[in-house]
């Protein structure tokens, strides 16, 4: 059973590490691009639903938020109605880098995926599904400072 989990980190490794290399050149180091993707994809979110979408705690988060919004890639806007809330918008330097990732997202789907018929690559989707929601039960526990029972 555990190489299923080490199979996976292991895929998780090497695309970061690609990614990585791949986007120095837009300055994107350490996981950044994740944050801009996730910001791209939905302008206005705030940081804390932004590092609950990737799995960080928030001290992490405002870091890489941080060098995002240094780098030019977002601004941060007070809300209308609450001004303590920030939202995250992406710029039109932000825009064009999300353009290449997205494309670099789809090609390593294609690769990824290459040789998996449709059938085989919901049943993963569903299945990965399921994993991630266990795994959330353990990461909501830990995060609030709680030691799980081995």
């Amino acid at each position: 059973m555990k190489e299923i989990l080490r199979e996976i980190g292991m895929i998780a490794r090497a695309l970061d590490s690609i990614s990585n290399i791949e986007f120095k050149e837009f300055n994107l180091t350490k996981g950044q691009y994740l944050y801009l993707v996730r910001i791209c994809e939905n302008p206005g979110i705030i940081q804390e639903k932004v590092a609950e979408m990737i799995k960080v705690d928030r001290t992490t988060a405002a870091r890489a938020i941080k060098k995002l919004e240094n780098q030019g890639f977002i601004v941060k806007k007070n809300d209308e109605h609450n001004k303590k809330i920030k939202k995250l918008h992406p710029t039109d330097k932000g825009e064009g880098v999300y353009t290449f990732l997205k494309k670099e997202g789809e090609y390593t789907d294609k690769v990824a995926l290459s040789g998996l018929s449709s059938e085989e690559i919901e049943a993963m989707l569903q299945l990965l599904h399921k994993v991630r929601k266990n795994i959330e039960v353990d990461w909501e526990y830990v995060k609030k400072g709680n030691k799980r029972e081995y």
